[in-house]
């Protein structure tokens, strides 16, 4: 009886398995009838046997009980990854851990945001409560029990065990050979399978080529199988002076020789007779002049609007704007881009990356470059430190002096749904920076009014609702451009303030958003934007160099 409860088992998990994976996939969007699918399959079916294998030498009440549960939190978790990515625009991973906090303040607009849809994911568990109330006990397997009462039961732990060994085997051996076989293979996938079988930081892709039960056992994988150490790293100055720069082309010239290849060999050719060199017409362009980066928080491109944003607009318009500019899609991707502007290094995608590393210096930041000119760098956020210990990162990125909420001294409320006013913001910054205009500054600014939540009323998200009464914009998507005036203002006062201080013309300021606003939907984006939001054009934000 134990070997047939064991294939029961077996087919029951892997049908409900199968069915959580095929209505994730149908949820959020992805292709169904995908090579993929094989992959997801095979994994199923490892998992499958394995379980049912440990079971089988349980009693048949402990075996259900145990079933439901593991079908239940596999159903949950499905479920809380559709949300998830659907609010944060990322499906979570045990590697941003650090980041529990952000999810605990703001549960409650969290689960507000789940779609009708992501609920159909129980149907496969609900089928299989129907199953054992109704079903189950109307099977009766006579030709086993024979052969039971006739052999004892001998062979029946032998058979179980090498049966079960043999399967994992021969499935382990095929989902193996799944990660590299040709067929099997994306050609336009920016990471090989394999290599996200060993490292899944590209989340989505992972989900896409392993299903979400695949994504949640490499995910835990990648916390407890990479032993490598977190050490402090000390990535030295370089040395800047002009030089002549030359190189040995020996080794290429011989490769071009040696390719066949057509259009690579005319490649090869262009760039080896380039000149290089280390000026071009913008060098020294902006020398000796101050700088100002800001950093803006979930902002897209509904920023870029004359009517309601008209100091951002003018900046923009009249600035060097980058329209093809695209922000990363990070788990945590305020401060993962952060950390990536001020070094130009690609962040981890499945970790906070500044966080994991901010014991790490960096010699050749954009503050360290700064500092190398004789420059005063400082930097500033208007929160605390509840997400990202930037009093420590930034100090290890160089900056001479980090000023957070409670060193500018402004108003703020210590909870998810009202942050700071960036007005308030730029009002402190600007009065600590002009205090002494007689050296030149770098300051980066990290702002935060337009973060979520949009769904939920707030001071200002609710400020300059007015502005919108006569639209039939959403009701989330007017508080988001509500906030996106106060930030607007907030430029205002910047200008105002430098002009006053008689050092608009020596600034140079960059605006850059951190990511598009995660919690609306591309469909309440579309109501201001005019162009296609797929294939990660929701992802596209302004990028700006404002001079005068």
């Amino acid at each position: 009886m134990k070997r047939t409860r064991m294939l029961k088992n077996l087919l029951i998990i892997l049908i409900t398995l199968m069915g959580i994976e095929i209505i994730f996939r149908l949820s959020s969007g992805i292709k169904v009838f995908d090579v993929s699918l094989i992959r997801v399959f095979l994994g199923c079916s490892f998992f499958s046997v394995l379980i049912s294998y440990i079971l089988s030498w349980t009693g048949e009440k402990f075996n259900k009980i145990i079933i439901l549960l593991l079908m239940f939190f596999v159903c949950f978790y499905a479920f809380i990854q559709m949300g998830f990515n659907n609010f944060i625009g990322v499906y979570m991973s045990v590697n941003t851990s650090s980041q529990l906090g952000a999810v605990i303040d703001y549960i409650k607009e969290f689960l507000a945001s789940f779609l009708f849809k992501y609920y159909l994911v129980f149907i496969p568990f609900l089928l299989l409560i129907v199953y054992y109330i109704f079903l189950d006990k109307y099977l009766v397997y006579k030709g086993d029990k024979k052969f039971i009462l006739k052999n004892k039961g001998k062979y029946d732990n032998y058979i179980r065990f090498v049966g079960s060994s043999l399967a994992l085997l021969v499935i382990g051996f095929l989902y193996y050979g799944s990660l590299s076989v040709g067929f099997m293979q994306n050609e336009l996938q920016s990471v090989k399978t394999k290599d996200l079988f060993e490292n899944p930081n590209v989340p989505s892709i992972v989900v896409n080529e392993f299903g979400v039960l695949g994504y949640g056992f490499l995910d835990i994988k990648s916390l407890y199988g990479d032993d490598t150490e977190v050490i402090d790293i000390n990535i030295e100055k370089i040395d800047n002076t002009p030089k002549t720069r030359s190189f040995d082309d020996t080794f290429w010239k011989e490769a071009i020789e040696n390719e066949t290849n057509d259009t690579y060999k005319q490649i090869s050719e262009y760039l080896i007779n380039n000149q290089i060199t280390d000026y071009n017409d913008y060098t020294g362009m902006f020398e000796n002049k101050n700088l100002i980066v800001i950093l803006m928080e979930s902002v897209n491109n509904i920023f870029i609007n004359e009517e309601y944003y008209p100091n951002f607009y003018k900046m923009y318009t009249n600035g060097w704007s980058f329209v093809n500019n695209y922000s990363p899609r990070n788990s945590c991707s305020t401060g993962n881009n952060e950390f990536s502007g001020m070094t130009s290094l690609y962040s981890i995608y499945n970790n906070c990356t500044a966080n994991v590393y901010r014991k790490n210096t960096y010699g050749t930041s954009l503050f360290d470059l700064f500092n190398e000119k004789g420059y005063k760098t400082v930097s500033m956020h208007d929160y605390t430190e509840a997400y990202y210990y930037r009093s420590t990162i930034h100090k290890n990125l160089g900056s001479s002096k980090y000023y957070g909420v409670k060193d500018l001294g402004i108003p703020y409320k210590n909870e998810y749904r009202n942050w700071a006013s960036d007005e308030d913001f730029i009002t402190s910054a600007m009065d600590i920076m002009l205090e002494d205009t007689t050296t030149p500054f770098m300051l980066w600014l990290t702002t935060v009014t337009p973060h979520q939540p949009y769904v939920l009323s707030s001071i200002e998200g609710d400020k300059y609702l007015d502005l919108f009464e006569d639209t039939n914009y959403p009701k989330d998507l007017k508080r988001y451009m509500s906030k996106l005036k106060v930030l607007d203002n907030a430029f205002g006062i910047l200008l105002d303030r430098l002009e006053q201080a008689g050092i608009l013309d020596d600034t140079v300021i960059v605006f850059f958003g951190d990511h598009y606003p995660y919690g609306l939907s591309n469909r309440t984006i579309s109501n201001i934007i005019d162009y296609d939001l797929d294939d990660y054009e929701v992802e596209r934000t302004p990028l700006l160099i404002s001079i005068r």
